[in-house]
């Protein structure tokens, strides 16, 4: 049985969504190849520790998001028709997913990081980091890519009209259908929530950490610390800016669209309810694609070598092709694999 419902659409996104993803995309691009060499550099120079490792997955997973963009600019100038094939359309939503919840997971992996670093130094100076930090990035690689699954199982275009949406048109799925995308919704909007659970836990220890050492420290330790308490602020700020809006949003916007008739996930809300749903979830849609410019912030905050790294690159760009090789070498002494030290003597590890 079908439900006899219109589409639930809003107009201001077929103004709005080009302008804001076409400045994402040329933004975002530059920013994560940007950031991708500095990375590289650090590769080559041998001090690519965990914390790295992750943050060269996320930028591989901003650069996905970011090239699947010029097809959802050139669908929301279309007002809402796929005019590629529907394998595209495929590729575009699972590039969009795999980007945010593996960007969500790698913040989460770089809290826990920084939170072992604090709260047990000594055993974090003594592990394989290198080796923790590339396992944990195919687990996440692995785990999105496979909940990413149903975007290709599944057709990801609908007729609608004279019009092809994509991901959309959910109006015209069987109940069944529709319970089913219900229940798919709001386990993943549980997941964010058990991930932002934990980065929050994980943060506010080591704030509480860092802040609670009242014995006089140098100045290169306060420097430390406050860049440790930078890097706190920024990843839980990516969180809430970001992600937090969406998830948030979600649960009553699939059901406000999917418009269930009967039994699990009925509601009955009036059309005005179900239309500020919608326009509120688009705007949480663009905030999330945000994240790809606000992660080479966190990674600024992260270490202090790759603000280094930066320094020295605009540097070596004024230079000749053999000076700018010079730049990238470094001296072992002064940026060696990542450190940690007892918290009596500098708060967190090196950032």
């Amino acid at each position: 049985m079908y439900a006899n419902s219109t589409f639930l659409d809003s107009e201001f996104r077929y103004v709005l969504f080009p302008v804001v993803y076409s400045i994402i995309f040329v933004v975002g691009f530059f920013a994560n190849l940007y950031v991708l060499f500095v990375l590289r550099c650090l590769r080559e120079a041998k001090a690519m520790g965990e914390i790295r490792i992750y943050m060269t997955n996320l930028t591989i997973a901003d650069l996905l998001f970011v090239c699947a963009l010029p097809f959802w600019i050139g669908y929301y100038r279309r007002k809402g028709d796929w005019v590629f094939q529907d394998f595209m359309c495929q590729l575009a939503g699972s590039l969009f997913f795999i980007n945010n919840y593996g960007t969500i997971l790698f913040l989460g992996a770089i809290s826990l990081n920084r939170y072992w670093a604090v709260t047990r130094p000594l055993d974090a100076a003594s592990s394989d980091h290198r080796r923790r930090g590339i396992i944990v990035c195919v687990v996440i690689w692995v785990f999105t890519i496979s909940l990413s699954i149903p975007f290709f199982t599944g057709p990801g275009t609908n007729d609608d009209g004279n019009v092809t949406r994509c991901f959309e048109a959910y109006h015209n799925q069987t109940e069944d259908e529709k319970i089913k995308v219900a229940i798919i919704h709001f386990l993943i909007i549980a997941m964010f929530f058990v991930v932002f659970f934990l980065v929050v836990v994980c943060n506010f220890l080591i704030a509480r950490n860092l802040l609670s050492q009242s014995m006089p420290q140098p100045n290169k330790a306060r420097g430390v610390k406050r860049r440790a308490l930078q890097l706190l602020l920024a990843v839980v700020g990516v969180f809430v800016l970001c992600f937090m809006p969406h998830h948030v949003v979600q649960g009553p916007w699939a059901l406000a669209v999917l418009n269930i008739k009967e039994g699990w996930g009925h509601v009955n809300w009036s059309q005005d309810t179900r239309q500020a749903l919608n326009d509120a979830h688009q705007i949480t849609l663009l905030l999330m694609g945000f994240n790809c410019i606000l992660d080479p912030v966190v990674y600024f905050f992260a270490t202090r070598k790759f603000r280094r790294k930066i320094a020295s690159c605009e540097t070596g760009m004024r230079m000749k092709a053999p000076e700018l090789r010079d730049c990238f070498r470094e001296n072992p002494k002064t940026y060696g694999n990542d450190a940690h030290i007892p918290l009596n003597q500098m708060p967190v590890a090196k950032f």
